[in-house]
């Protein structure tokens, strides 16, 4: 197939998970024999962080301005088996625009973001990553939650056909490898700085590090403001480079998830670095979200925290007993969520004649 995709970013991975997700999606795609075009606008924020110039996976278009790429873009559609257009794509109106007008057999709407655009519309606020007119002029909406955000989007956004396409981690990118020393710690947190978490962050991380002041913790991410409750054993790292991710999961006993407050009132919405920190041999605590036993096995695969004292009784356990968690995890995410699976799950929705019922995860 010849896939046209319209997004956000894959030349950047700073500041958000579209770009990783594309790049192990576009690999797995080009590997099975698919010829994937990305068009992304070159706004100066992604440009200065630019980590991917000339990916040898698929054509990427970086353009200035819709008016001067869009004759390039008809081009591309006139032959495409399938044209996507996903949340945040800064062009998304005209881009699906010139979908609907394009012979594309398959015309797509990938929201990446779903449980940010259900929360926003249950606020009554416009969505400038939908047409004026919702959904409806898709063939089929993908969804990167599953559950009810299915039945939502139809009902909030008028997609006539959705199902969910979930996150996933490309295991030659996250993968075990060598710790790094300075930043060990027995419980390790790598996010960017929010709000929504931030009740769960103390929760599951500072309280535990005030109760357990021999114990060493480290946080990467940015945007943490001055008055944050540090304690003297939370080592805090502000820049946390994407091909440092894996270093950082091996360095420590237990890594910490926690989920945005959309995504988990959402439900059936795993975070990527779920699978990324899994994929890397972590043994990963997370909060807890309704279907996160559909991604893995609670207790099994991986360990949940719903208070301060989860994190503290995942502090004794044994070496032994982490490993066989993060072994695990490890083997759940290689089976059921790498690029691979989810780009061959792709090509099955992609089929003509495909559908879904309603609200199905």
């Amino acid at each position: 197939m010849k896939l046209v995709i319209f997004g956000l970013t894959i030349s950047s991975a700073w500041g958000n998970g579209h770009a990783t997700l594309w790049r192990g999606l576009g690999r797995a795609l080009h590997a099975a024999g698919h010829d994937v075009v990305f068009f992304e606008r070159d706004v100066p924020y992604y440009a200065q962080h630019r980590d991917l110039q000339d990916p040898d996976w698929c054509r990427l278009v970086l353009y200035a301005d819709w008016r001067e790429v869009s004759a390039r873009a008809v081009h591309a559609l006139a032959n495409a088996d399938a044209a996507i257009v996903t949340s945040y794509c800064p062009d998304s109106r005209p881009a699906s625009r010139l979908v609907f007008d394009s012979p594309a057999p398959r015309q797509v709407f990938y929201d990446m973001d779903s449980p940010v655009t259900l929360d926003r519309l249950a606020r009554g606020e416009q969505v400038e990553y939908l047409p004026e007119n919702g959904l409806s002029g898709f063939d089929l909406v993908l969804s990167y939650a599953g559950g009810s955000a299915l039945d939502q989007l139809q009902r909030h956004a008028g997609a006539r056909v959705v199902a969910p396409l979930y996150g996933s981690v490309d295991p030659d990118v996250h993968r075990p490898i060598a710790g790094v020393l300075e930043w060990r710690s027995d419980v390790s947190y790598l996010g960017t700085y929010a709000l929504d978490r931030q009740a769960a962050l103390e929760e599951l991380f500072i309280r535990p590090a005030q109760l357990r002041p021999d114990r060493r913790f480290a946080l990467a991410g940015s945007q943490y403001p001055p008055d944050f409750p540090w304690t003297s054993n939370v080592f805090y790292f502000s820049h946390m480079p994407p091909a440092a991710h894996p270093a950082f999961f091996c360095s420590s006993n237990l890594t910490l998830n926690i989920t945005r407050g959309p995504m988990a009132r959402a439900g059936y919405c795993p975070s990527g670095r779920l699978f990324e920190a899994t994929a890397c041999g972590a043994a990963v605590i997370s909060d807890w979200w309704e279907g996160l036993d559909h991604f893995f096995a609670p207790g099994r695969e991986m360990l949940i925290a719903r208070a301060t004292g989860d994190v503290l009784a995942a502090l004794e356990l044994s070496d032994a007993e982490r490993r066989r968690i993060a072994e695990a995890g490890r083997a759940r995410t290689l089976e059921c969520h790498t690029a691979r699976v989810r780009a061959r799950e792709l090509e099955a929705l992609l089929e003509p004649g495909w559908c879904t019922e309603s609200g199905a995860a």
